[in-house]
């Protein structure tokens, strides 16, 4: 809901949408010969990469229902949510067109030339060329912006790309910051970016025929059969309206039961929208947005037909759309009648309120129930950053506490006694105000992780620094006390080790938040369950676990070395110097522990 022209406010000048467009079209003609079009810009500033789209059907469905497999970590670690550990899922034909492509041509070769000649790359496609598109950028982020190799972020630019990853996507790319360089145009009519939202059961008749339709090199390009072509369209919207009220109900906070019966019975499309939307009208209007789930509810309501349009010319029309992305945009990016969807809670309800957000909202189509739609994704969003704000105002309620906890530490170590085994006797007052200000804590964190869990904060929080130490601080003073209060009370004996059974989430996220900040790899940051390890091993016979025992001791000796833990475990009381010299005499003269520990 502002103004300005199009380049300026989304970060890419129009002759660059213009020649990413003309590219991505022109990649379609090169192909299967060429993998990709690489054109360097007659500027100094961008290198071009447009991929062509597929037009057989097992390079959209690799399977049914819809064809979807979690993505490969070791080449995109930041798809996921890090607390939850959760992976991303990608569309499988995408993916392992994308991982030919990755290997079996020059991509990156001419990529870090480009690179090398400080060139802003511009990654393109048009319809499954999109999706190239998306890989290629994320595979950029993760090899080279992400790792600090080089500092000018690329920029994916798709027109009528069908969806390619789930909820996941969207949620990673905005943690890492990288979503505003993800800009997809979209035709109002153009059914291609809905399909994935329908199973291969639903389409496959159709979809050989569409595809035939829409290839130029097809002898059957731009033949239409109307019985195939609606009754194709039809099935596709009407997954499209399942998969978007779902949603809708989700936004909405509806908990109706025969909804949640039917969603477990039916399954819906994993597929979900992620970067800017721009949503071409068909009259040289551009309408903007970010939040994904308001785009996917435009998806299906700018897709629905007034009684009018029910006719075999105007699908037959709504087709040709698919091909029609240059010259729309030709118009569209010189008319400049952009319409900015930020403010979407005061998203218009009325068709016949006088303002340029309602005149673009009318030019979508978009009813009632649309816009009402639209609205309840902008107070989702909203309700997001309150969760955050109340969190935020914690922020020093968890410092002061933190602050006692660690002059509780200081004082064990004055007491000559580790604060691990102060707590875990519990003689002193000082040991029992410890405990209140760790339950207090405790209860804190794990509020914080119920509402991670359930996706109700933005999706940066995981990725805020300040959180990530914080967090950090938490879990080296807090987590040694819960593991105490765990042995304690033999919890071990009825539940199982700690770290098998019992560890609480607020410890496996902060975890997490801190080694994915680093990019170390999982387990890396595991020094706050040194004392479970230590429970653990030291009522097993030493030959059962010497290799764990020599493994803990050189993760020690880095760890103190580090700082990461305190010479207090080295104290003649503590429970780690206790169950030490009850190692075997060769093992102790041998130890990388020995100088530390008093004969």
């Amino acid at each position: 809901m502002m103004g300005g022209r199009l380049g300026d406010s989304i970060g890419v000048r129009e002759e660059v949408i213009q020649k990413a467009c003309k590219l991505s079209m022109k990649a379609h003609e090169k192909s299967p010969g060429k993998p990709y079009v690489h054109e360097k810009n007659r500027g100094p500033t961008e290198a071009f990469f447009a991929f062509p789209g597929s037009w057989a059907v097992e390079d959209w469905y690799s399977r049914r229902p819809f064809g979807e497999i979690k993505v490969d970590v070791s080449k995109f670690p930041s798809m996921k949510s890090v607390g939850n550990d959760e992976i991303a899922l990608v569309n499988e034909a995408f993916s392992r067109r994308f991982e030919e492509l990755l290997s079996r041509s020059s991509l990156a070769t001419e990529v870090e030339k480009a690179m090398s000649d400080r060139k802003q790359i511009v990654f393109a496609g048009h319809s499954s060329g999109g999706p190239m598109a998306i890989l290629a950028s994320i595979w950029f982020f993760e090899k080279y912006i992400r790792f600090n190799h080089y500092q000018i972020p690329p920029f994916c630019l798709t027109f009528g790309s069908p969806l390619a990853g789930n909820h996941i996507f969207s949620h990673a790319l905005r943690r890492e910051n990288w979503a505003r360089y993800f800009i997809h145009f979209v035709m109002r009519r153009d059914v291609v970016p809905r399909i994935m939202l329908a199973p291969l059961s639903n389409v496959e008749q159709g979809l050989q025929f569409i595809l035939e339709f829409l290839n130029p090199k097809s002898p059957h390009y731009l033949q239409y059969e109307p019985t195939v072509a609606s009754n194709f369209l039809l099935s596709v919207m009407r997954n499209a309206l399942s998969v978007a009220s779902r949603a809708a109900c989700y936004l909405k906070g509806c908990t109706n039961l025969l909804l949640e019966t039917v969603a477990s019975i039916v399954e819906l499309s994993p597929y979900r929208p992620f970067g800017i939307f721009v949503f071409c009208t068909g009259n040289g209007k551009l309408v903007v947005l970010e939040n994904p789930d308001a785009v996917l509810q435009l998806l299906f309501f700018c897709l629905q037909l007034s009684p009018e349009e029910e006719n075999s010319e105007f699908v037959h029309g709504m087709f040709k759309q698919h091909l029609a992305y240059e010259s729309e945009l030709q118009e569209s990016l010189t008319m400049q009648d952009v319409t900015y969807l930020i403010n979407l809670v005061d998203v218009p309800l009325s068709a016949d309120a006088r303002t340029n957000d309602a005149a673009a909202l009318n030019d979508l189509g978009l009813t009632t129930r649309a816009r009402l739609c639209l609205r309840a994704a902008g107070e989702l969003e909203k309700q997001k950053l309150e969760n955050q704000k109340k969190i935020d105002s914690n922020k020093d309620t968890i410092k002061e506490a933190l602050k006692k906890i660690q002059e509780y530490k200081m004082s064990c170590e004055i007491r000559k006694v580790g604060y691990y085994d102060a707590f875990k006797i519990q003689k002193e007052n000082a040991d029992f105000n410890g405990n209140v200000k760790r339950q207090e804590l405790t209860g804190i964190l794990d509020e914080i992780v119920e509402m991670i869990k359930r996706y109700e904060l933005p999706d940066g929080f995981e990725g805020r620094k300040e959180w990530i130490e914080l967090g950090t601080l938490f879990r080296r003073l807090v987590e040694p006390l819960d593991i105490a209060n765990y042995y304690r009370h033999l919890m071990n004996e009825s539940t199982g080790p700690y770290m098998v059974k019992a560890r609480p989430k607020r410890y496996r996220f902060t975890q997490r938040w801190l080694e994915h900040a680093e990019r170390k790899p999982v387990g890396f940051s595991s020094e706050t369950t040194f004392w479970a390890e230590v429970e653990e091993l030291r009522v097993k016979p030493y030959a059962q676990v010497k290799d764990k025992v020599l493994r803990l001791e050189e993760q020690v000796l880095a760890w103190v070395r580090e700082g990461l833990l305190g010479k207090d475990v080295f104290l003649d009381e503590s429970t780690f110097n206790k169950w030490w010299r009850t190692l075997p005499f060769d093992h102790r003269s041998g130890s990388c522990l020995a100088g530390f520990i008093s004969k």
